[in-house]
């Protein structure tokens, strides 16, 4: 079903994230390690002026005491959470990943992101408890 007129909060920015990632894709293809795609995509985002940090630490706290530091790909203005894969397709498990990862943080939008299938996939994922 198509909304006609509904905006997503950050659209412009994944959409240019998405493009960054497609632009990374399209000149290497399926069958490089994560770490390839991560270094690619970082470059092309530079290339694309858009600002981000790399292996951005998250704290998790349980009843206010900090339990786990995990570390997410990159944190992209500010305002979105970029977690990439090369694995062959994305599933729940990835999904839940980012999911809980927007749950520990103050963020409201991830984008879980897959370079290792033969189209690039992508999954826009939404903070329901912001």
């Amino acid at each position: 079903m198509t909304v006609i007129g509904k905006s997503y909060i950050y659209s412009g920015l994944t959409g240019s994230i998405i493009g960054a990632a497609m632009e990374v894709h399209g000149n290497l293809g399926a069958g490089f390690l994560e770490s390839v795609y991560e270094e690619s995509l970082a470059i092309e985002l530079e290339l694309q002026k858009i600002k981000f940090e790399r292996q951005k630490g998250i704290d998790v706290y349980y009843k206010d005491r900090l339990v786990k530091h995990f570390v997410c790909d990159f944190i992209v203005e500010e305002k979105v959470i970029v977690e990439i894969k090369a694995i062959k397709q994305i599933t729940e498990v990835e999904r839940i990943q980012v999911i809980n990862y927007l749950k520990a943080s103050r963020f409201e939008v991830g984008l879980l992101i897959n370079f290792g299938s033969k189209s690039l996939e992508f999954k826009r994922l939404i903070n329901s408890n912001q």
